[in-house]
């Protein structure tokens, strides 16, 4: 009898290069060892500048009900989007995709939104970050509100980080109701390609002379994926250089422009 040998991981240069061209893997079940790429025809993405902070979440925001960290607990966050859900069993994120992204998330190119509250993790999302492109993978939401405060933070942090796409692959009611819309692959690849070369051209001295002041500097010093953790960085500096809580420096960001 021979030993259970577990798939390899997916390639990180593979893995970094999909999601450049518009392609990323899923699974079938959970203990899935197969994976397939996916080419939607048509595309969920959220514009930055078109974020909807409705009027419960502004004051979600405002009255500081969680705590958010960024890369805090990766694993966790991961572990959290592929557990059992009301609605189902399974899930898209086999063994083989977690292990991926946790390589990519080594190597600097995947991250993390976590929201706590009384010590514990109750809601949070990952993705893959590269030049000015941060593609969403997965969120999930242990109470009320959770995930959407995690994104609210997300595309906060990408626009202070410089952020020009933020992929969200599928439209759903719930990030349709967040500003989401739905392309098709045909126009996201060109705003993909556009959010890469940008990236590419930018440079940029990073975010900290202009972060506190709310500018937009690079997505690194080279487009790279560092974006989203310098962002969310800036974002705290920002609102105690204001003197504001992190939660209503948010949201008035979010709201002067939607």
């Amino acid at each position: 009898m021979h030993a259970f040998t577990p798939p390899p991981s997916i390639d990180p240069a593979l893995l970094l290069a999909a999601y450049r061209v518009g392609v990323f893997p899923m699974a079938d079940t959970r203990d899935d060892p197969d994976i397939y790429w996916v080419e939607p025809r048509r595309r969920a993405i959220l514009p930055l500048d078109g974020f909807r902070c409705s009027r419960s979440l502004a004051r979600t925001l405002l009255r500081g009900r969680f705590e958010v960290t960024c890369n805090a607990a990766f694993d966790r966050v991961i572990d959290e989007c592929a557990a059992p859900r009301r609605e189902t069993e399974e899930t898209w994120i086999s063994g083989r995709i977690a292990r991926a992204y946790r390589d990519l998330h080594a190597l600097g190119h995947a991250h993390s939104i976590e929201c706590w509250q009384s010590g514990e993790l109750v809601g949070g999302l990952y993705g893959v970050g590269f030049d000015r492109v941060f593609c969403g993978e997965s969120m999930f939401s242990r109470v009320p509100d959770a995930s959407k405060v995690a994104l609210a933070w997300l595309a906060a942090a990408l626009r202070m980080a410089g952020g020009r796409l933020l992929d969200c692959q599928f439209i759903t009611a719930h990030l349709a109701s967040l500003g989401a819309v739905e392309i098709t692959q045909a126009r996201y690849l060109k705003l993909l390609a556009a959010a890469q070369a940008s990236g590419a051209a930018g440079g940029g001295a990073g975010l900290a002379e202009g972060a506190a002041d709310g500018d937009a500097a690079g997505f690194g010093a080279a487009g790279a994926a560092a974006g989203l953790p310098e962002g969310f960085a800036a974002l705290l500096a920002g609102a105690e250089k204001s003197s504001s809580s992190p939660g209503n420096f948010i949201a008035q960001s979010l709201t002067q422009t939607s």
